[in-house]
């Protein structure tokens, strides 16, 4: 089951940032006591109890500003408002309510969308309760005290907010068909792809950027096996502002990504590779998603035969942390190259779910560290015990080791690529966990 979205939203200064940084244990969002210093929605995976979610955090709503910086800012908590699951209206107790709290009550109803109404910055429980009973005139149910800096009262905060998760949050999807996302910057050729991928044209597509507002999931057959396509969200733009479509795009990048087994990132030809697309295939890194590279209008590109060569030094630059993805180089729109693409999906399926042998695992780890002696400090030298895969999707793998200090990154990445090179494992990530094993 994907993660449901939680965002954090309210007028500037309230505490968001503060509360976000809290719920995520630690310190990513930039914190001051300006109004207006979040601009970006920022993301962070965290739980409560057997609950995992993800969270946003959002720029202040000012819900009448014509200030063209707060405006944007608008704009970005209304994208996370329709994105998410459930929503933390977050208010000030030291300031009470205000009319832009009422307006934003206002937008946040006609969302449609659960709300749990937070008032912050609560530091004395038995003095600033009947300050806490003035916020019920937002009409939003009842208000749930809380200390953002003092981490005061976040328990039935939580327990609210999980109890509007949608059901079976806490368990595994029992749909097991493959779902298939397809992400990538606005005008990249999204909906093309999924309409060539069906064979029917089932998305509308145009070449104005963000014609599809919501995501939608088609379930497609291929060879006598089902597969989900999920064609992510665009935007429709009240402006052309660069900046703004690429927060969009990224918070909509997470809730697809979340969903999916796979992910097809595609990169426009015609644009080169991208910082925006670096941010998108990190999602998918960082998740353990499985994920096939497209570089899509291909044929719209003059060529000579170190183009495609060229091209893919270019992508393997930006995207460095990801090797292990294959590059197609694909037209969505006149089909070519994509007859082989559910071929690759059912690789990279595979790769994703595939496990090793216990026994198979450390004859490899243990050729690798007769060829590249472990690192040492001070006399003392790394010793692998042994390793285990603990889990797929993606594959997870711990190592037991004497003294995790000196397990260094470079040498964690060496026995990655030995693995790699044994078992292949293309178009997937691989986790590695380090733990001490005592008294040996």
């Amino acid at each position: 089951m994907s993660k449901p979205i939680v965002a954090i939203v309210g007028r500037p200064n309230v505490g968001k940032s503060t509360l976000f940084n809290a719920l995520a244990g630690e310190r990513i969002a930039i914190v001051k006591d300006t109004p207006g210093v979040t601009r970006d929605r920022i993301y962070a995976d965290t739980s409560w109890l057997n609950y995992n979610f993800t969270l946003i955090d959002t720029g202040g709503i000012e819900p009448d500003s014509k200030d063209i910086l707060l405006s944007r800012m608008r704009e970005q908590a209304e994208i996370a408002i329709m994105t998410a699951d459930v929503i933390i209206f977050l208010t000030d107790v030291r300031q009470g309510v205000v009319d832009q709290d009422g307006k934003v009550a206002d937008m946040l109803r006609r969302s449609h969308k659960p709300v749990v109404l937070v008032t912050n910055k609560v530091d004395n429980f038995d003095t600033q309760m009947a300050d806490v009973y003035e916020f019920y005139n937002l009409g939003l149910g009842d208000p749930f005290p809380i200390s953002a800096t003092s981490k005061l009262g976040f328990g039935e905060m939580l327990d609210e907010l999980i109890s509007h998760f949608p059901e079976g949050s806490d368990e595994e999807d029992e749909d097991e068909t493959p779902r298939v996302a397809i992400v990538g910057k606005p005008n990249v050729g999204k909906s093309s792809l999924v309409n060539r991928l069906l064979g029917e044209e089932r998305v509308i597509v145009s070449d104005i950027a963000g014609t599809t507002r919501d995501s939608v999931d088609s379930r497609v057959k291929y060879h006598g096996r089902e597969y989900i396509l999920v064609d992510t969200a665009g935007l429709r733009r009240k402006s052309r502002i660069k900046e703004e479509l690429e927060r969009y795009m990224i918070i909509r990048a997470v809730a697809a990504v979340e969903k999916a087994d796979i992910v097809l990132l595609l990169i426009d030809a015609t644009e080169g590779v991208t910082e925006q697309d670096a941010k998108i295939a990190g999602i998918a890194h960082d998740r353990g998603k499985g994920i096939l590279i497209c570089v899509n209008k291909w044929d719209a590109i003059e060529k000579n035969n170190k183009t495609s060569k060229e091209f893919e030094n270019q992508i393997r630059s930006v995207l460095s942390f990801m090797s292990y993805a294959d590059i197609v180089f694909i037209s969505a729109l006149s089909g070519q190259r994509t007859g082989n693409l559910y071929d690759r999906i059912d690789v990279i399926l595979a790769n994703n779910a595939m496990r090793i042998a216990t026994g198979v695992l450390n004859e490899i780890v243990t050729e690798a560290v007769a060829l590249q002696q472990p690192p040492s400090d001070k006399g003392k030298r790394l010793k692998i015990f042994y390793a285990t895969q603990v889990s797929v999707k993606p594959p997870t793998f711990v190592f037991f080791v004497n003294d995790k200090k000196l397990a260094h990154f470079s040498y964690i990445r060496y026995l990655e690529n030995q693995i790699r090179e044994a078992f292949g494992f293309r178009g997937t990530s691989l986790k590695f966990i380090v733990r001490e094993r005592k008294g040996d």
